[in-house]
């Protein structure tokens, strides 16, 4: 529902909203953190890291990852994309607000496309965060190859797992929220990926670099790593 161009807009903000507090509070934003932590010992000193965030909704991830950087004292810039016009305008509000528009770029694309637009090695890092699992099988690999592509160090996809009980978790969860929320989180939960398909899509790419890693807890992964080149 959220995906309709014709949504409500103070319906669809009230569902980023929710998001961003799953991220915080399930490991969304810390499974993006915590991979650009460790990955950091081996940053370039003499230039910005660079980061793609591919359906970036509300763009609480960017801003996350922003503000960790300067703390660590690194220069992180983001091109953060999202298709849908009424995400983004939530988007421009929250990178605003937090003043990040110098460092944060925002910009109106489908995942699909980006080889269009950007050339091989264009990002050092790829992220996409409970995106894929919105899309068929060819373009989950279609995008997949994308982000590998584009990404120069390493890339992170964050997503879904799906079983029953994350599924009856999300249920439980999203007791008294809008029908909005009720509806595309349990559809997005069994629309999810168990560790052998995510790892065979990888894989089917030639994307043979990364590690799964998922949280019995929060019904989370993330199949993640940096290029060899770069280890």
């Amino acid at each position: 529902m959220m995906d309709d161009p014709n949504v409500e807009r103070g319906e669809l903000r009230g569902a980023l909203r929710y998001i961003e507090r799953i991220n915080r509070w399930l490991g969304g934003r810390s499974a993006l953190l915590t991979h650009l932590e460790r990955w950091s010992a081996r940053w370039p000193k003499d230039r910005a890291i660079t980061l793609l965030d591919i359906a970036t909704g509300s763009a609480d991830l960017p801003v996350a990852a922003v503000r960790w950087a300067r703390k660590a004292g690194f220069d992180l810039r983001v091109t953060a994309i999202d298709v849908h016009e009424r995400t983004l305008e939530v988007a421009r509000e929250r990178v605003n607000a937090a003043g990040l528009g110098d460092v944060i770029e925002l910009r109106q694309m489908a995942a699909q496309r980006l080889s269009d637009e950007y050339r091989f090695d264009s990002f050092d890092y790829v992220h996409a965060g409970l995106f894929l699992h919105h899309l068929p099988e060819l373009e989950i690999l279609t995008v997949l190859r994308i982000m590998d592509r584009l990404a120069r160090r390493g890339i992170v996809w964050n997503d879904l797992v799906r079983s029953l009980a994350g599924a009856t978790a999300i249920k439980l969860a999203t007791i008294g929220q809008s029908r909005m929320i009720r509806h595309d989180a349990y559809v997005s939960v069994l629309a999810g990926f168990t560790r052998d398909e995510a790892i065979d899509l990888a894989r089917r790419v030639g994307i043979g670099y990364v590690e799964y890693r998922w949280n019995l807890w929060t019904h989370r992964f993330t199949l993640a790593g940096e290029k060899p080149t770069v280890v």
